[in-house]
């Protein structure tokens, strides 16, 4: 009889492994899915989204492996500010909800969440949400300008996107009246919706093959089983408190983030008490966005490979004071928030490398090097004869710096770290808009110097292609305060924004590229790690073959 209990719990877990194994793959194929069906570059090219199944309590079981930290973290706490605004036992099937509350949601109001819940036999049995980034949202959109959140674009709270499969026309209209790009916002809308029932469909699937009528066990399983194995590593953690400190260049002024890690037995407690208070302008963040970036700074040395899910998460806890840059309240301006916020995995990394110093690389360019540009007959008061001719655009090109030296392998070049996006190839820019890029390119010898080297950043230079000027709107860091390199690395070189004439221009808020002028971005590389001595021969023979210079 023992042997036979015995072959039962064996099978039991291959089924839960088997049932785990298709869920990823369910909300993975969510994910293909809006890259496949949306009209943005943002999601499309370069992959800026999140897409999770939750449980019907709004826990986050499973996340798809396509998307960014800021996105996927912070989509993993709005499910339940979904269901505070709209129970469960009220949802219909072919019901869908939408916002881009930035407090809510996942931190500024280009980012729409969408939530849809799975019927079977009449209940919920599970909900799936998934994010992306809108090329527009009519307002000043991302960027710095703002001085309240209601200046940056249009805000929807919680509400229904769709009831009973009937989409709601009027608040469509009313989106796109308010954007831009109203046909790629919208057709970005529509991908959401498809990619959440392509989920639903998926899931009951599933479901009906293993027999299940609802995902209770498989749930508490996940949770329990991932919270376990984040204890464990977090134990096998020296206790105590480590601290940091990283000035970065901010907008008037440079901001500190000054944070603190205390590992404990049970929970690592993040705490950014003494980090700068509210700036004036839009790089503010939502304390969701602070706890996204946070979390996965830690998971990236705590438990790597341990999914992603409610229960691995809440040992992560976070403490910002409100009123600090990293506790935002409303109605501050934060559509640039993500500059701040994707410097917060460096921050704690800073924290771990006392704790775990083998496990930790060193700063790299970390904030997405994002080309904003726009044109078109309002730009720069052209003549009358030009306007008529001139060729309206809008876009955003995702590109990043280098990455930071490892403690056992060079950095990663022109590589997004912690964002986890696409580069935008070229060519698709090209086609959708009136721009010709001159050069792309590696930034040779921008990594710092160090036993490992860190990664290179990249040169782009563009133009408007028939002469014309056009807008940069420039949320770019790393210019006056580089990455710094670790364990005796040097830092890596700073960013450079400037004209193929020669000025400088700033690394925030919009400016004319003018006629017949080329724009030239230098992005910053990553920091080293290890002093230079400690290269070996083998490691200095190739540095000469790839022309690396002062290695």
């Amino acid at each position: 009889m023992s042997s036979a209990v015995g072959t039962n719990n064996v099978m039991s877990g291959i089924r839960r492994q088997l049932m785990w194994n298709r869920l990823i793959s369910v909300v993975e194929e969510l994910a293909q899915t809006l890259i496949r069906t949306a009209f943005s570059t943002s999601t499309r090219e370069a992959g800026d989204l999140a897409a999770g199944v939750f449980s019907p309590d709004g826990r986050m079981m499973a996340q798809a492996i396509t998307g960014t930290p800021g996105h996927i973290n912070s989509m993993a706490m709005a499910v339940g500010h979904f269901i505070k605004e709209y129970p469960v036992n009220t949802m219909q099937p072919g019901d869908v909800f939408i916002t881009n509350d930035p407090w809510l949601a996942s931190g500024h109001l280009n980012d729409f969440t969408v939530v849809s819940p799975a019927h079977l036999d009449g209940r919920v049995v599970a909900m799936f949400a998934a994010t992306v980034h809108v090329v527009d949202i009519g307002g000043l959109g991302v960027g710095t300008e703002a001085r309240d959140v209601h200046q940056e674009g249009l805000y929807v709270p919680i509400m229904p996107l769709a009831r009973a499969g009937r989409i709601d026309e009027t608040l469509l209209r009313m989106i796109r009246a308010n954007v831009r790009e109203p046909m790629q916002v919208e057709g970005d809308l529509h991908s959401l919706i498809v990619s959440n029932q392509g989920g639903i469909d998926r899931l009951l699937e599933m479901m009906h093959e293993f027999g299940q009528t609802d995902l209770g066990e498989l749930a508490d399983y996940i949770f329990t089983t991932s919270r376990q194995a984040m204890l464990k590593a977090i134990r096998e953690l020296p206790r105590g408190r480590y601290e940091n400190r990283m000035t970065i260049d901010g907008f008037d002024n440079p901001v500190d983030i000054v944070v603190a890690a205390t590992i404990e037995d049970d929970r690592i407690l993040i705490d950014f008490d003494g980090t700068s208070s509210l700036s004036q302008a839009g790089i503010n963040v939502p304390k969701c966005y602070t706890d996204a970036y946070t979390s996965f700074g830690v998971r990236c040395v705590v438990g790597p490979r341990i999914p992603n899910n409610a229960g691995s998460l809440e040992l992560v806890q976070v403490v910002a004071p409100e009123g600090c840059i990293l506790n935002a309240p409303y109605p501050a301006p934060v559509a640039a928030r993500h500059m701040i916020g994707q410097m917060l995995p460096d921050a704690v990394l800073g924290c771990l490398f006392q704790a775990a110093p083998e496990r930790v690389p060193a700063e790299g360019a970390s904030c997405l090097w994002n080309i904003r540009v726009a044109g078109g007959p309002e730009t720069a008061g052209l003549a009358p004869e030009l306007r008529r001719n001139s060729r309206r655009f809008a876009i955003t090109t995702f590109n990043a710096g280098g990455a930071g030296a490892r403690p056992i392998s060079d950095g990663l070049s022109a590589t997004s770290f912690p964002a986890g996006v696409r580069n935008v190839p070229l060519e698709i820019v090209e086609t959708m808009t009136p721009l010709v890029f001159w050069r792309k390119e590696l930034r040779e010898n921008s990594g710092g110097s160090g036993k490992w080297r860190g990664g290179d950043g990249q040169i782009i230079e563009l133009a408007h292609a028939a002469g014309e000027p056009f807008m940069l709107n420039a949320t770019f860091e790393r210019v006056d305060n580089p990455a710094r390199g670790r364990a005796g690395g040097a830092p890596g070189a700073a960013g450079v924004v400037r004209l193929a004439s020669g000025p400088k221009l700033k690394a925030k808020g919009r400016q004319m590229v003018p006629a017949g002028d080329r724009l030239i971005v230098e992005m910053p590389g990553g920091g080293g790690y290890g002093q230079v001595a400690e290269r070996t021969p083998e490691m200095r023979q190739r540095d000469k073959a790839e022309g690396r210079l002062g290695t």
